[in-house]
């Protein structure tokens, strides 16, 4: 069965007219058409560029939300009252689509607010993503986003700010980003005791699993396993990661034990491998 769901961004014209600023079905995202309001503060600018980049913004977070990034992009339409006002546009839009190079069409037609100078859509789809950036977790934001991730893919043992806090101290842990997106996380435990194993635990969102996220995460995680000079690491590929299973097939691992947490559902299950470094 194909999953959908829905993304919002709080703005009010979807609640009064009854629409999505995003639908996600399967690896399709369809991004409604998009104004240059700040949807906080209900306000719009009067500049057509201003908008555009509004229009963008808006975008970004709704695709981040749907977990997918602007180069995911394979149609766009803008929609104009002023068919001069698009030129003025188009660094603002190159800027962000012109190595996308996505199928596009302008049309000039009027909107439903007369202060709206431009609408943008945009339909995506979801494929393996490049450029996983991996950043070891420093501060309290990056604190509060290992934090978020963990908890989303293991809510029965979420964990506090404090808790995690006094994990950093002991345990190697990053994040894993997209652009500005946070994707991931990871986490490697050295050693309990004398030949004990390594640990190397990689988590990617919901959102952004089957797309290469987990492997990019357990990779780094296990190279620093390596570096430990560990003989046995013991990984767990968490929620029901595909990108993991496919990672660990690929390499020969066996699979030792699989089990879902106290009031876990299907979807959450740990795969937890035993790997034998030579």
């Amino acid at each position: 069965m194909t999953m959908r769901r829905v993304v919002l961004s709080g703005s009010v014209f979807e609640e009064r007219i009854g629409y999505a600023r995003a639908v996600v079905d399967g690896d399709w995202v369809h991004v409604s058409g998009t104004t240059g309001f700040d949807y906080a503060a209900m306000s719009i600018s009067d500049d057509v560029v201003e908008q555009a980049e509004q229009c963008l913004r808006n975008m970004g977070a709704a695709l981040a939300e749907a977990g997918c990034t602007f180069a995911d992009v394979v149609r766009v339409r803008y929609l104009l009252p002023e068919r001069d006002d698009f030129e003025p546009c188009w660094p603002v839009l190159r800027r962000v689509f012109g190595e996308v190079r996505p199928a596009a069409t302008m049309m000039v037609c009027g909107l439903a607010d007369v202060r709206m100078k431009i609408e943008i859509e945009v339909y995506a789809r979801r494929g393996p993503v490049a450029g996983v950036r991996i950043e070891a977790v420093e501060g309290e934001r990056m604190l509060e986003e290992w934090r978020h991730v963990h908890n989303t893919v293991v809510p029965p043992g979420a964990l506090s700010p404090e808790e995690v806090r006094e994990r950093s101290g002991r345990y190697r842990l990053v994040n894993a980003y997209v652009g500005e997106a946070l994707v991931g996380c990871s986490t490697v435990r050295p050693p309990e005791r004398e030949g004990g194993a390594v640990t190397v635990i990689a988590r990617a969102l919901p959102e952004w699993r089957g797309r290469g996220v987990g492997r990019v995460l357990y990779d780094d995680g296990l190279a620093h396993a390596r570096v430990l000079g560990a003989g046995v690491v013991e990984t767990c590929v968490l929620a029901a990661n595909g990108d993991g299973l496919r990672f660990a097939a690929a390499r020969g691992f066996a699979e030792v034990d699989r089990y879902v947490l106290p009031g876990e559902q299907d979807e959450w299950v740990d795969l937890r491998l035993s790997v034998i470094e030579s």
